[in-house]
């Protein structure tokens, strides 16, 4: 069984639907710094996805540093070690544009984005 909850949409590339839910799971404490990881083959059973998609995806989230991998134990997930405020704030900085070029694609205007935004913030436990 899996440590996070995911519903794989068809349309969109299957490995970021998995790092984003495994993100998500870790944010909302769903999972927590130390809580097991599965391997390789265990994410790609479990989710139906090839094998090489599941590697991939384990590796993205080593080095992004969500999880840690170790010899003979395996992967777990990390520690989170927050640097400064500007250092975290600037690693959101491709994700923060393309959410502007997608809110301006869509003809909606900044009071819009900021209470999206807002709406997730609190759904996902932020205050």
């Amino acid at each position: 069984m899996l440590p996070f909850t995911i519903e794989l949409k068809p349309g969109l590339p299957v490995a970021e639907q998995i790092l984003f839910a495994v993100k998500k799971s870790v944010v909302t404490g769903q999972m927590r710094p130390g809580d097991r990881f599965p391997s390789v083959r265990g994410l790609s059973q479990e989710l139906k996805v090839n094998p090489n998609t599941a590697h991939k995806v384990i590796a993205a989230l080593v080095s992004e540093g969500v999880l840690v991998t170790t010899p003979a134990v395996g992967s777990v997930i990390a520690a989170r070690e927050l640097g400064g405020r500007r250092e975290r704030t600037e690693l959101l900085g491709a994700d923060v544009e393309w959410l502007v070029v997608e809110a301006k694609k869509l003809g909606l205007d900044l009071d819009d984005v900021q209470a999206a935004v807002a709406a997730h913030w609190r759904k996902l436990g932020g205050k």
